[in-house]
């Protein structure tokens, strides 16, 4: 699964895989300062109690709010479980822990992580007033890394007048490990997802007391986020807890079946002193934290290797690429799209840290590793002839098409059948990137996790520049119109038409800092109808 921008920084700067720098920990305060509106607009009461927050002059934010009980002791692999109840007021002006993460991937190095870590934040507009439309933002990270304290959602909030819950789910062994002994037959693994199933459920029982509206929630998610936007739409547990859905540059058919994740898992037991079937259960229950910090993997994309949810399960009957082409998905409005140059930045990642993986000789050899018995074929598309030579800008251009692109560009034409589909393409190929990415010798162009910059304030990233701020006002006015109305008109921006069903000359919105348009030719720019056709 790729990575979000902040999983992936920390790449750049000598941490393994997924890791971030550390001026992305913290959101930056506010620089205008306003007196904080009247107090009583920090509490509210919620369904578990009372939760003060913190009041600034452009949004109010409650923070580590408990939507779960701690999944710990017995409670550890199994379905999250209601919050418990407080007494008093319990202060919510800051995060709470991070769930475990990678110890080789850690996008905050280290700060506080926990097992006890299924808390949300809610950023409401700073005036109480009509309900407003809620988004539900599930952070990205390769279901490995990340959190949701990472994503500071003022610019939505204080621009679009909507309420941003970004929320914390279990990640790696603890959120994914598919044991069979762990549970009934069928019924292992997806911790995480059920984890965000009870954020959607804790949003819908309690967001009105935020001002909220209950019945207007769009559930959106970048990355592994989007993977799970995914499988949300035809999740039967996630039926009925969302009325629209933004999926961003998610590779959505990269999942494992239940026999795959639980081989995987099985062995991964083994390896930490649970062989025995018998007792797997209660000795997993049992080992100290320590033991499954090292995340479960289930399979590859290019070099990541990969867990998350399990398809075939209880929880996901149904791989979510093929549930959607069978018009099985939830009918919803959704807003989906890809950035221009996704892979390359991981591409970028593995040259920095491997720089010889990308010689002309190991070309062949990198498309057979992903691309299997079709590499001979995908070689003659993307000769490196067409890209001057250069191996990281033809192998990006491929996984780009096949891996991310064209799977989108499907799922969009798919989803159009049964709702309306609204598609884009972020194609800002000079946006913001780590310092490390701008001197290889390769372009990293529109890179994947780039466009967050462009919807949250990310502390550490590099100033956008005027086009790009135009860019930014415009995808948030479009995303807070989506958020409303389940459409992306906005006011004063270029209109965005609707995907068609007929899956012909399908129009996309470009974002461009020179001015955003429709295009028409997406799928002939990735070369869908090459990937469409090659053998399954």
């Amino acid at each position: 699964m790729a990575t979000v921008l902040v999983v992936a920084l920390g790449r750049l700067v000598g941490a393994s895989p997924g890791a971030a720098i550390p001026a992305i920990l913290e959101p930056p305060s506010p620089v205008v300062p306003t007196p904080a509106p009247q107090s009583d607009t920090s509490l509210v009461q919620t369904a578990s109690g009372t939760v003060r927050g913190q009041v600034e002059w452009d949004h109010r934010l409650f923070a580590g709010i408990p939507y779960a009980a701690p999944p710990v002791g017995p409670l550890r692999f199994r379905p999250p479980a209601p919050a418990p109840a407080w007494e008093g007021i319990r202060d919510a002006t800051k995060p709470g822990s991070r769930c475990i993460q990678d110890p080789g991937a850690d996008p905050e190095f280290g700060k506080q992580s926990d097992e006890d870590c299924l808390n949300l934040n809610v950023w409401t507009p700073a005036m109480k007033g009509a309900p407003r439309p809620v988004m539900v933002w599930i952070h990205g990270g390769s279901f490995t890394g990340g959190s949701g304290k990472i994503y500071d959602g003022r610019w939505l909030v204080s621009r679009g007048d909507v309420i941003v819950v970004t929320i914390n789910y279990r990640l790696g062994t603890l959120g994914f490990l598919a044991h069979p002994a762990l549970g009934p037959a069928g019924d292992v693994g997806n911790y995480g997802l059920q984890d965000q199933q009870a954020a959607l459920r804790w949003v819908r029982d309690n967001i009105a007391d935020f001002g909220g509206d209950p019945d207007k929630v769009t559930v959106a998610g970048e990355s592994a986020g989007g993977m799970s936007v995914c499988d949300h739409l035809v999740a039967p547990g996630s039926k009925g807890l969302f009325r629209a859905a933004i999926i961003q540059s998610a590779p959505c058919g990269a999942q494992a079946d239940l026999p795959t994740a639980e081989w995987h898992s099985v062995d991964y037991a083994a390896k930490v002193g649970c062989g025995d079937p018998k007792t797997a259960a209660d000795c997993l229950r049992s080992l100290p934290l320590d033991k499954l910090r090292e995340p479960v993997t289930f399979y590859n994309i290019g070099d990541d290797a990969l867990a998350g949810p399990v398809t075939g399960s209880a929880a996901l009957p149904v791989d979510p690429v093929t549930a959607i082409a069978q018009n099985e998905a939830a009918r919803v409005p959704v807003l989906i799209g890809t950035n221009r140059d996704e892979f390359t930045l991981f591409v970028a990642l593995q040259y920095l840290r491997f720089g010889e993986v990308y010689t002309s000789e190991r070309y062949p050899e990198l498309l057979r590793d992903t691309f299997g018995a079709n590499a001979v074929a995908v070689g003659e598309r993307y000769p490196l002839s067409d890209y001057g030579g250069n191996v990281p800008s033809a192998y990006s251009a491929a996984v780009t098409d096949g891996v991310f692109s064209c799977v989108n560009e499907r799922m969009g034409d798919d989803l159009a059948r049964v709702g309306p589909v609204y598609a884009y393409e972020f194609n800002d190929r000079n946006a913001p990137a780590p310092e490390a990415m701008r001197t290889l010798p390769f372009p990293v162009g529109a890179s994947h996790s780039l466009e967050l910059r462009f919807l949250f304030e990310i502390g550490g990233a590099e100033p956008l520049d005027p086009p790009q701020q135009k860019l930014s006002d415009q995808m948030l006015d479009y995303w807070s119109r989506f958020i409303a109305d389940a459409s992306p008109d906005a006011v004063g921006q270029p209109e965005w038409p609707a995907v068609g069903a007929d899956g012909a000359g399908q129009p996309w919105m470009s974002l461009q800092p020179d001015g955003s348009r429709v295009v028409t030719d997406f799928d002939d720019s990735h070369q869908c109808a090459f990937w469409a056709n090659l053998p399954g």
